[in-house]
């Protein structure tokens, strides 16, 4: 991997990556961390995709200027839970503790975001947990394990050994949201592609699926603005 610049205003820093499974040039602009990664495919040369992401400049410095800045979680700061947007506030005692419109989080400042991290993580696999057996239990259907990950590319995946995997960052999102990606996952036991059988059996677990399926693909990437920490 190597880094470019495309001149202009302002000046976009791209990563430029060969890929030989890559069947064509692509852009990908991260929503983590507004990282953009320019893939090339076997044979064409440094020039030519360099050329092609100049080509799409205009569309790049669009994308970038869509993403808000980077929230860095501390006390003071507003965070998404479960589609509500709370102040997150010092707290007494040793738990965090939700009340209606704010987050209370004990402890020194510089540990704030870890502890809120380690809570949302929990409460999200108690979420996913009860809606990933709801739905196995609907479809007839077991899976092996959950696990959470805090992946940028996507929010959950279903493996050929019937192991769910999730963001955590899915907590922040409204409920349905939540839902829909854990129809979405387990469906996956049933098909494993995303065929018109596929979604089928996603309509059959959540008739109700469009909306929360576009204000993921609309939202998403706005969860992943909030930083907490190395």
């Amino acid at each position: 991997m190597s880094q470019h610049f495309l001149p202009g205003a302002p000046p976009v820093t791209l990563t430029l990556r060969h890929s030989p499974r890559a069947r064509r040039v692509s852009l990908r602009v991260s929503g983590l961390d507004g990282r953009v990664m320019l893939s090339v495919p076997r044979g064409m040369s440094e020039a030519d995709a360099l050329a092609f992401a100049q080509s799409r400049a205009d569309w790049l410095r669009a994308q970038l200027a869509r993403q808000a800045g980077c929230v860095e979680v501390a006390p003071g700061c507003d965070l998404p839970l479960e589609g509500r947007l709370l102040r997150i506030t010092p707290g007494t005692g040793r738990a965090v503790r939700l009340a209606e419109d704010a987050i209370h989080v004990p402890g020194p400042d510089a540990r704030v975001a870890a502890r809120l991290e380690g809570w949302l993580k929990a409460r999200a696999r108690d979420r996913l947990v009860e809606a990933s057996d709801r739905y196995a239990a609907r479809l007839g259907r077991h899976y092996s394990r959950i696990t959470l990950r805090d992946t940028r590319s996507r929010w959950g995946s279903c493996s050929s050994k019937a192991a769910l995997s999730y963001s955590w960052r899915l907590i922040m999102a409204p409920p349905e949201v939540l839902d829909y990606v854990a129809a979405h996952e387990v469906a996956h036991l049933a098909e494993m592609n995303h065929s018109p059988a596929f979604w089928a059996v996603v309509r059959d677990l959540l008739p109700d699926h469009d909306a929360p399926r576009k204000w993921l693909r609309r939202e998403g990437a706005g969860l992943h603005r909030y930083r907490f920490g190395d």
